[in-house]
């Protein structure tokens, strides 16, 4: 399906969402070996493959952070925002999403929306294979990264914008990581955390359209229902990353 035969909806989503790449310059440092694969039932495969972005500091990165795109973005999306993010103690990943998305070329999804979604309702994500199948393969790749990049999970940050927001919450609540972000991000399960609680740092625009606020402020409530310590920030932005939001990560991944 080409964009132009995309419903309104969606299409205004992919547009928020591509409109990302445009904000910011074009930095990729070089496409990574760190991938994993999975084959699941019915022998589809799977894999998850990542730009990696290292600081130019002589001394090696003692930290982690790993950025999921959102739905019909792909991994240069947040790959660009590497060099303004200015953390030369972090080693940077950003992966695809293992599904093409169907409207944008070069684009990757974790899963399918169901058409002119907007976010009023809560379809059942959770019975959706395609999220099962990205649930188990983003957790199985983050578990396997400390013999191939050196850092602890407990030195890692996972974050996420829009769709990668709510991986994100989905994965990172469920593993002793160091830190979470959510940027422009959303709850599809219930809350679930089966390791220590984690900081979570949540942005979000008050002039989102396509996730709109009121799901944030949900975000966090039940968030801090659950016990999380929740970071959280309304900003003057719509579906997008500002400056300003990149100076709150820069400094919530530094006290980390």
């Amino acid at each position: 399906m080409t964009l132009q035969n995309a419903t309104l909806s969606n299409r205004k989503l992919l547009e928020n969402e591509i409109a990302l790449a445009a904000q910011v310059v074009g930095y990729i440092k070089g496409k990574s070996a760190i991938a994993i694969a999975r084959t699941y039932l019915g022998g589809r495969t799977l894999s998850l493959h990542a730009i990696t972005h290292t600081p130019s500091a002589a001394q090696k990165p003692a930290k982690l952070l790993v950025a999921l795109h959102g739905w019909g973005a792909n991994a240069q999306d947040l790959a660009s925002l590497a060099p303004y993010l200015n953390l030369p103690d972090y080693q940077m990943l950003f992966p695809d999403a293992p599904f093409p998305h169907p409207q944008a070329p070069g684009g990757r999804m974790w899963y399918r929306l169901p058409i002119g979604y907007d976010f009023q309702n809560q379809p059942d994500f959770v019975s959706q294979t395609d999220l099962a199948e990205s649930r188990q393969l983003l957790t199985t790749w983050l578990q396997n990264l400390e013999p191939t990049v050196g850092i602890p999970l407990s030195q890692t940050i996972l974050a996420g914008f829009s769709q990668g927001g709510a991986m994100t919450l989905d994965v990172g609540l469920q593993l002793p990581l160091a830190g979470l972000i959510v940027l422009s991000g959303y709850l599809h399960a219930p809350v679930k955390i089966e390791s220590p609680i984690c900081p979570v740092l949540v942005i979000h625009g008050q002039h989102d359209p396509v996730v709109p606020l009121a799901i944030a402020q949900r975000t966090q409530k039940e968030l801090t229902l659950q016990g999380v310590a929740v970071r959280y920030y309304e900003l003057t932005m719509g579906h997008e990353v500002q400056p300003e939001a990149l100076n709150l990560i820069r400094e919530f991944c530094e006290i980390l």
